[in-house]
């Protein structure tokens, strides 16, 4: 089995490493780590609209950059600060997954950094044989 890192070197908030992947590749199974509405190393402002449309964007590049597609999500985890934002958060989700839309859980959570949204996902696509 391969198994190939991406993102290894990576900084978060107030520029500190990161101690994991942004994602970890192998036959097939593409596993994404909880991403947020982060640029640059920095947590974006704003409302559950921006903050979930950046951190969507940042699973979808992630994706890309691994050569897989919105098609090859199976399972997606979120968890929102704040359970108010769930109805909106999911309005702004579908436009992104509605048409391969994957098994999911959503939890309410109190987060680590100060960020109103977070996503992980697992994605599959077969092996070129």
């Amino acid at each position: 089995m391969s198994i190939k890192r991406y993102g290894t070197v990576q900084n978060g908030a107030g520029g500190k490493p990161l101690p994991f992947a942004r994602a970890v590749e192998a036959d097939g199974w593409l596993y994404i780590s909880g991403q947020v509405a982060m640029e640059n190393g920095e947590i974006i402002d704003g409302t559950i609209v921006g903050q979930t449309h950046k951190t969507i964007e940042n699973v979808l590049a992630i994706l890309k950059e691994a050569g897989y597609g919105v098609e090859h999500v199976v399972r997606c985890g979120v968890w929102l600060d704040d359970p108010r934002d769930f109805w909106t958060f999911n309005a702004i989700y579908e436009q992104y997954f509605g048409e391969h839309p994957p098994a999911r859980a959503c939890v309410q959570s109190s987060m680590m950094v100060d960020c109103k949204v977070e996503i992980d996902c697992v994605a599959y696509k077969p092996k070129d044989r």
